[in-house]
């Protein structure tokens, strides 16, 4: 009871229960409920995740001070949990923090059997794990985000448990060789996320993990390519792969996959000067063996970039017959040419969906109007068994989705199929119609 008489209802909970709401709570604030009473001090002791992050203390007028007082902070956490079970931790700072304290805390976690690990180390400072990371028994997901100096360099790897493992902002000591090491020394791994990695300088480029479900590679810059660029991944079921052309694929073992989003971009031709042994053909890369090995996916979305290199680096469009969702991403700077072969190779396609389209804009020029409407047209004269197209308007003008409207609808009840609808979406959604063989109806 409180001096007025009402009772202290979170003070009576079973231990575990008290320590498992502590877990929810950023570790600044649950390890203040340990100057309450000796109960909580003790629970806290026992919270199986921490969540420390630097920015919680971070003070312009006195940076170095609040570093020194975080630092202290840490300590004071893990020395109060001495050796108890940890299921997660997350480490997130920045410059300031003393790179020397930083590997004690991590081998501490570590030597606890941490299951769940998250470092964002945004130092400006070259820092690299402790090799212990590499070759803990317990870490089933680990997350690693890092500064300036993003550096991975792996000697030996042994993460017999590891099932998720992301990366982002890195580069690997030994080129390629540093992420096939690590790749090679985690047996169960499931998921796998490359985000921001730089594998342009490696002369072959390699994931070959046979038990892997889910892969999200990302490497944003335009300015260089991968020369050479394998992936064995039998099981893989979704693809999420944004990246230049490679020279060559020699390999590439997606028979599982369902689904995929691919963001693949050509060389940017001012930089081709700056390669040596490479000719003209070289530069623009070629991704016949990469589109080939993609068609058995029932759902696939493309990029504005990507059909640009179906266009010109691609010696021919695989059929896909397993097709049956298709989701297009437009670019007014980008061509159209290989749409229509895409899609007379996807005979079983029922659902198509244009991203960030602007068409049939009357008033402003008759001529791509009509391209606009015979480009609908084609879409739905060569795709019997299309359910819904989806067309995205940006107008806030009500007679244009009006006329829009109408117009759709008098091309869809000629030439689409009787199950076939046609949503026109306007960034005002009450502007916005469904248009079917059997009438318009607005919404």
């Amino acid at each position: 009871m409180d001096l007025s008489g009402s009772r202290d209802v979170i003070s009576s909970l079973p231990d575990d229960i008290s320590s498992h709401i502590l877990s929810f709570l950023p570790t600044k604030e649950a390890a203040s409920t340990s100057v309450l009473s000796k109960k909580w001090r003790y629970l806290f002791a026992f919270v199986p995740n921490l969540d420390l992050d630097d920015s919680v203390y971070l003070n312009p007028e006195n940076e170095t001070e609040i570093s020194t007082s975080f630092m202290d902070f840490v300590d004071r956490v893990l020395a109060l949990q001495g050796n108890s079970p940890l299921h997660k931790f997350s480490l997130k700072i920045g410059d300031g923090i003393d790179p020397v304290r930083i590997i004690p805390w991590i081998n501490n976690v570590l030597e606890r059997g941490v299951s769940d690990l998250d470092l964002h180390l945004n130092l400006e400072s070259e820092f690299l794990l402790p090799s212990q990371v590499y070759l803990c028994k317990t870490l089933v997901w680990l997350k690693l985000r890092f500064g300036l100096y993003p550096t991975i360099d792996v000697e030996d790897v042994h993460l017999p448990k590891l099932k998720t493992l992301y990366i982002e902002a890195t580069h690997f000591e030994e080129h390629g060789v540093g992420l096939t090491k690590l790749l090679s020394g985690c047996p169960m791994l499931e998921d796998l996320v490359l985000d921001d990695i730089s594998w342009f300088i490696w002369d072959f480029a390699s994931v070959s993990v046979p038990t892997l479900k889910r892969l999200r590679f990302s490497w944003q810059e335009r300015d260089e390519f991968p020369k050479s660029v394998l992936l064995d991944t039998p099981n893989l079921v979704y693809l999420k792969f944004t990246d230049t052309v490679a020279g060559k694929y020699p390999k590439v073992n997606l028979d599982s996959l369902v689904e995929a989003h691919i963001d693949l971009r050509l060389l940017k031709p001012l930089l081709i000067n700056y390669h040596q042994g490479y000719g003209e053909n070289d530069m623009v890369g070629n991704a016949t063996d990469f589109i080939m090995r993609i068609c058995n996916v029932k759902t696939l979305y493309l990029s504005a970039n990507t059909l640009q290199v179906l266009t010109y680096s691609c010696d021919a469009i695989p059929i896909f017959n397993n097709l049956t969702h298709l989701t297009i991403e437009s670019n007014p700077r980008v061509g159209w040419q290989s749409v229509p072969g895409l899609l007379k190779n996807s005979p079983n396609l029922e659902t198509l969906i244009f991203q960030v389209i602007k068409i049939l804009k009357f008033g402003e020029n008759s001529d791509d109007m009509e391209k606009q409407r015979e480009q609908i047209k084609y879409f739905l004269e060569t795709m019997p068994n299309l359910e819904k197209m989806i067309l995205y308007y940006n107008t806030p003008s009500v007679e244009d989705v009006t006329e829009v409207s109408s117009r759709l609808q008098r091309l869809v009840s000629k030439v689409a199929s009787s199950t076939c609808i046609v949503q026109l979406i306007s960034d005002n959604l009450s502007l916005s119609s469904t248009v079917s063989t059997n009438g318009l109806l607005c919404f």
